[in-house]
């Protein structure tokens, strides 16, 4: 069988960059299982397991079109430096949770700070960078039902 994209897939896979840096790596770990199609995965890392099969492996370079995007001017804010835990030491390049008004969580890398304020880009801290994902698939089942995608 091969992957399609309404399929539920179980791989290893590795998360990194071109400089060689790992970010995410199962090989040694139990492996993980997504369902193609519902956002789990970014676009390019869903594309690049299109017609694989069980017990494949490969390696490919995903650039940011595909990957987690391009970094975007607007999602740089400044916010009052009172709103940040004051036992909270910052640092520039620190990755930090916020909680949107809806109740979900998105990351915010510290970019500069002094006492009154700190600005924040909540881009996707991998924005902007190609990335190399490696896979071995394990197990390939299709789905019942279509995908349902998340806002």
């Amino acid at each position: 069988m091969k992957i399609s994209l309404n399929s539920i897939v179980t791989l290893h896979h590795k998360l990194g960059l071109t400089d060689g840096s790992v970010l995410e790596d199962t090989f040694d770990e139990e492996p993980l299982t997504y369902h193609l199609g519902t956002g789990e995965l970014a676009e390019g890392l869903e594309l690049s397991l299109i017609d694989l099969e069980e017990g494949d492996e490969q390696t490919l370079d995903i650039g940011p079109d595909l990957a987690f995007g391009f970094p975007v001017d607007d999602m740089v804010h400044t916010m009052p430096r009172k709103e940040f835990d004051p036992e909270q030491e910052l640092t520039p390049g620190l990755i930090i949770e916020f909680s949107t008004p809806s109740g979900e969580t998105v990351p915010g890398t510290i970019l500069e700070f002094d006492e009154a304020s700190v600005q924040v880009d909540f881009n996707h801290p991998l924005a902007g960078q190609t990335i190399r994902y490696s896979v071995k698939i394990i197990a390939i089942e299709e789905a019942d039902e279509a995908p349902q995608l998340l806002n």
